[in-house]
Parts: structure tokens; C-alpha cells; sequence
């Protein structure tokens, strides 16, 4: 099975969005995770929901490191190529420990596969 097989589309951000529009995104669909687009639709980031916590999070709370952890956002995408397998797409997600992978094919972007979807495909017999 390859990973253009079991990718799926799925909502995804600019770089230029606004915050509360990929807050939005996720909540309403109840994503892991969303992936941002540079300006020609190319992957640019993964942001993990729990990244989007600190939009709200008060200022005050986030200034202070004893109230508040240090959140990072997935800055080198997890992708995947078009023809991987799904054990190569694993391992990604797991090296990464990123909830969903893009997934490239000619360089575009061709959908998403989350960890759930994963797990799903790998326990299909």
C-alpha cells in the first residue's frame, strides 16, 4: 500500500491566514493538526493542535515559564512521497512525532494522512 492510497483531503492554512481561522479549522473539525502552504500551495509548516493552545493562552501566563511549557510548531514538514509505503510514512511520523504527514506528489501537495488514518490502513487485513 502507498501513501497516495491512503491519503485523504484535508483542510489546510496559508502562511498568510489568520490564527483564529486555523484555530477555527481545527476545532470545528476536530484535527490533529493542520498543514500551513506557502504562497504557490507548497508545504510549509505542520502546526499539531496543541501548538494552537498558546493563541489561548493569556500573555501573562505565557511570559511566565512557571505557568506556561515552551511551544514549538513542526517548522521541517513531515512529508511523504506519493509512492511510499506506509511502514516508510510510519517511521516518518514517529521520527518526527508529528499527528499527520503531507503528502507530495510532483511536488505539490496531494493530501494528508493523520496517525489515526495510519493505524487504520496498517490494521486493515
Amino acid at each position: 500500500m502507498r501513501a497516495e492510497e491512503i491519503a485523504e483531503g484535508f483542510p489546510v492554512v496559508s502562511i498568510d491566514s489568520d490564527a483564529l481561522d486555523a484555530a477555527g479549522l481545527l476545532a470545528e473539525h476536530r484535527l490533529p493538526g493542520i498543514v500551513v502552504t506557502d504562497p504557490s500551495g507548497r508545504p510549509y509548516a505542520v502546526l499539531p493542535a496543541s501548538q494552537v493552545v498558546r493563541f489561548i493562552v493569556p500573555k501573562y501566563v505565557q511570559d511566565d515559564p512557571s505557568l506556561a511549557g515552551v511551544l514549538e510548531h513542526l517548522l521541517n514538514v513531515p512529508a511523504a512521497d506519493a509512492d511510499d509505503t506506509i511502514i516508510e510514512v510510519a517511521a516518518i511520523m514517529a521520527r518526527l512525532r508529528s499527528p499527520l504527514i503531507a503528502v507530495l506528489k510532483d511536488g505539490k501537495l496531494h493530501g494528508v494522512i493523520t496517525a489515526s488514518r495510519l493505524l487504520a490502513a496498517a490494521l486493515r487485513r
